[in-house]
């Protein structure tokens, strides 16, 4: 299943493709649909290559009009084509398999109607699972796709959807028809798109900068358009169609936009051309936070900005991937702030994206933004904090050091230089240069081919009148990742006013390299009340705070007049609690005085995520209850004090009922759950009961009955996977095993419902449950890798790894399975070290917790 970039390299030096022309049968029956190929494309005369196709059955295999031996031309993952002509013309007839992981074609059966419901998922080298193909980047080609389906199903892909022809029925007697699309632009196979069967929609249109009306659609399950909020869609589409348009100076490159939810996603989104899929929670039934809502405004407008930066213009290999994510990230928010009611995306970028790269960066496995790709295992696992988070920072970083307008002014350049083509890192950074004047060379092997993250700490001189008489930003690395490296930033000076309120009173704005940076320009100011560098976040650092500004910050969290500043705080402490420097208590205490007082849904949101991280794993073992009970309790009472009906109360709830351990705590979960108990301005609607029951089993107050009656009540997707969730983590020896057998002895789950049950398998109160499940993880895994694809796969390496039993022999354990690992399992260990990380690190910080109070 694997290609290496040598293969690629080979292969795209001998053909060149013209076009494929994709023939689709989904009247088979459940387990495979028919699948037919005509390929033209040039070669070398007599050279030979192969193309990709995972199949059920190849049929047979024309190659400019000779008949192959599909048993001696194809193994069911390529098919070998030898003595190539200059001009070739393939014809290969298979039946390709459905899927119930999210890649390749994924079928779906809504529990609400039965009804069937299809989409494909090919990033990375999965639209091989749909048609034969030459599965890489830079082989773009047209793609004309003909599709027979039921007649009932609504069918769309990157062309615009034709008017159906009805044609003789299946062979159940049902009615079928047949789409016949026009043939796309030339595009990278991965992002082409087949979505199939009842969906509904809403539609609209937009008008392009060149004048072209731009139809618009939304599209979702028939079980789920009540929900649907398409206006708030709508507006963010045509919000992001006006900022991107007039930032890269070229009208939207498609003929429509299509934006699909599509049931059991792995991912966020995917950037098909112009028919982009996405998560379908983002399909919200219920009142959800504004932090959810904050996030799929920013996953629409970067879905969007893929349509330039990843259809229109492509990578050559996934070495770039980094740069394709990166960018449409660094635009979405961007855009956000700019053009949208999002205007404090970039205080979400800080707490969310920027967290997730600083604790990838601090990893064992962590690895330069422009990392080697040598084959497709290694992209699969590159699909990090780095790849999307700290390449976003840096894309960020690079904007404040070349200026924002020439960095727009050479993304339009390279825009116009390069639509419809390939492209690589340097193609870009040479357009950069020229609209900059900046030399990039530097910067670019220090920020893009190292790895590791600095740290930033102020160095103040201050006599006895107050007055700075120098002030120093001192720059460090760890040993093994000792780059230090320019940063452009900024230093806030915060003083309490009058009313009491942190407010900025002077800004700096210089450049940082070396070990140590004289700032001349601050000498002689007063000393604030608090010093901040990377004040607005404009650089890619960890920052320390001076003994006068941590005091100030830990006295005065929730004074800040201003979200931004006050979320670099945060994450300063999130950063020193995490590396073992400050007590993990401390932190606790920290969350809990000043949470209440948090005016941002998405900080409000990664604090409470950080608590409960911090409740598991990194405060000491002997005081591990009593500071969950405690923080449980104060989590109750600031929910109860906190505005009736406001997104605080919503998030504190759910935090309560996800820590709930005590008694009371439990019967407190009981009476929102059965009415008995309320909360002003709470609305206990279905996915609030699903976690407040999941609470409820999780304490041992609810069984598989209390589950089924449940279901039947909200026998939906939804419904499902919340029920999947609760009965793994009913606390009993005999459901862990029930639940361990289906997971992974079985295997026979989809990649959501199984996703649920890893999750639920692991929510544990008493982790002495999970203790026979050690020894059985580590025999496991090398199979579960070797048989199940890479999204079902990692989700039970990284999810079921006995992370809780939290001791060093759970430390040596997988220093001995890593020793033992064959050398060719790179993605394994790659993941294995990564989950040692994690209990290795919660050893440290627990034990700088061992003496605080």
């Amino acid at each position: 299943m694997n290609l290496t970039r040598a293969e690629a390299r080979e292969r795209a030096a001998l053909i060149a493709v013209d076009s494929y022309e994709v023939s689709l049968d989904l009247t088979r029956g459940e387990n495979v649909f028919g699948s037919t190929t005509a390929v033209k494309f040039t070669a070398v005369p007599g050279s030979s290559t192969f193309i990709d196709a995972v199949t059920h059955a190849v049929h047979s295999v024309t190659l400019n009009g000779l008949e192959l031996d599909p048993a001696e031309v194809s193994d069911g993952i390529r098919i070998q084509l030898p003595e190539l002509a200059a001009e070739n013309e393939l014809l290969v007839v298979a039946d390709a398999p459905y899927m119930n992981t999210g890649e390749g074609l994924h079928r779906f059966v809504d529990p609400v109607d039965n009804e069937v419901y299809l989409y494909s998922q090919f990033e990375v080298p999965d639209s091989r699972r749909m048609f034969a193909v030459f599965e890489q980047p830079d082989l773009k080609a047209s793609f004309t796709f003909t599709v027979t389906a039921p007649s009932h199903w609504d069918i769309v892909s990157n062309s615009p959807t034709p008017v159906p022809l009805e044609t003789i029925p299946g062979q159940d007697g049902g009615a079928r028809s047949v789409w016949e699309f026009t043939p796309t632009p030339r595009l990278s196979s991965y992002v082409t798109a087949l979505i199939a069967g009842p969906y509904q929609s809403v539609r609209s249109e937009v008008t392009s900068a060149d004048g072209r009306v731009i139809p618009l659609g939304i599209f979702a399950r028939k079980s789920l358009m009540q929900y649907l909020d398409a206006d708030n869609i709508f507006e963010l589409t045509r919000q992001g169609f006006e900022f991107f348009e007039a930032q890269f100076g070229c009208p939207y490159p498609f003929e429509k936009y299509d934006q699909l939810f599509v049931p059991e996603f792995n991912a966020g989104a995917m950037e098909n051309a112009g028919a982009v899929t996405i998560l379908e929670g983002y399909v919200f039934r219920g009142k959800v936070t504004d932090a959810q809502v904050e996030r799929r405004a920013i996953t629409v407008l970067h879905e969007l900005a893929h349509m330039w930066f990843g259809d229109l213009v492509t990578m050559r290999w996934w070495n770039d991937l980094w740069l394709n994510e990166s960018f449409a990230e660094y635009m979405s928010h961007l855009a956000a702030v700019e053009n949208t009611r999002f205007d404090h995306a970039w205080t979400t970028f800080a707490s969310v994206e920027k967290s997730w790269a600083y604790r990838q960066d601090q990893l064992p496995t962590t690895h330069p933004i422009f990392a080697e790709i040598n084959d497709l295992q290694d992209v699969e696992v590159n699909f990090d904090g780095i790849t999307y988070a700290k390449g976003a920072s840096v894309l960020r970083q690079l904007v404040a050091w070349v200026g924002p307008e020439e960095f727009m002014s050479g993304v339009r350049e390279y825009f116009s230089k390069h639509a419809w083509q390939n492209t690589e890192l340097s193609d870009l950074m040479a357009e950069l240069e020229k609209a900059s004047g900046r030399d990039l060379d530097q910067w670019g092997r220090l920020w893009l081919e190292t790895a590791g993250v600095n740290t930033l700490t102020p160095e103040l001189s201050v006599g006895g009148d107050g007055v700075i008489s120098s002030f120093a930003i001192l720059q460090s690395a760890i040993d093994s990742q000792p780059t230090l490296r320019p940063h452009r930033l900024a230093v806030g000076f915060y003083n309490l006013n009058g009313a009491g309120k942190l407010e900025r009173v002077h800004r700096e704005e210089l450049d940082v390299d070396g070990e140590r940076t004289l700032v001349p320009a601050l000498a002689g100011l007063a000393q604030p009340d608090l010093v901040l560098l990377n004040d607005d976040d404009l650089a890619y650092a960890k920052v320390r705070l001076d003994p006068k500004s941590l005091a100030t910050a830990t006295a005065h969290l929730k004074d800040f007049s201003q979200s931004l500043p006050r979320t670099l705080v945060w994450g300063s402490a999130w950063d020193a609690a995490r590396d073992g420097e400050t007590p993990a208590r401390g932190y606790v205490e920290l969350i809990l005085a000043n949470i209440a007082e948090e005016s941002d849904s998405s900080v409000i949101l990664v604090q409470l995520r950080q608590l409960a991280t911090t409740l598991t794993f990194y405060v000491a073992e002997e005081h591990s209850e009593a500071t969950a009970v405690a923080a449980a309790d104060k989590l109750w009472e600031l929910a109860s004090s906190v505005p009736a009906g406001s997104d605080a109360q919503l998030q504190f709830v759910k935090s309560y009922a996800l820590l709930a351990r005590s008694a009371g705590q439990l019967d407190t979960v009981a009476g929102l759950l059965e009415g008995t108990q309320s909360l002003e301005g709470l609305t206990v609607d279905q996915d609030l009961r699903w976690e407040l029951l999941a609470s409820l089993v999780t304490g041992g107050r609810a069984g598989q009955e209390r589950i089924d009656a449940e279901l039947e009540h909200d026998n939906t997707a939804n419904g499902q996977n919340a029920a999947a969730l609760a009965k793994a983590a009913i606390p009993t020896p005999e459901a862990k095993a029930e639940a361990w057998e289906s997971i992974v002895v079985k295997g026979d789950l989809s990649n959501a419902l199984q996703g649920s049950a890893v999750t639920g398998f692991t929510r544990v109160l008493d982790c002495s449950l999970l203790e026979p499940y050690s020894e059985k993880y580590f025999e496991a895994v090398p199979g579960i890798v070797a048989n199940r694809t890479h999204a079902l796969a990692q989700q039970i390496v990284v999810g079921l790894y006995p992370a809780q039993l939290t001791t060093q022999a759970t430390v040596d354990r997988t220093d001995e399975f890593l020793a033992a690992l064959p050398e060719d399992s790179a993605a394994l260990g790659r993941m294995m070290l990564e989950n040692r990380d994690g209990v290795a690190r919660a050893l440290r910080a627990r034990q700088a917790d061992v003496g605080f109070g």
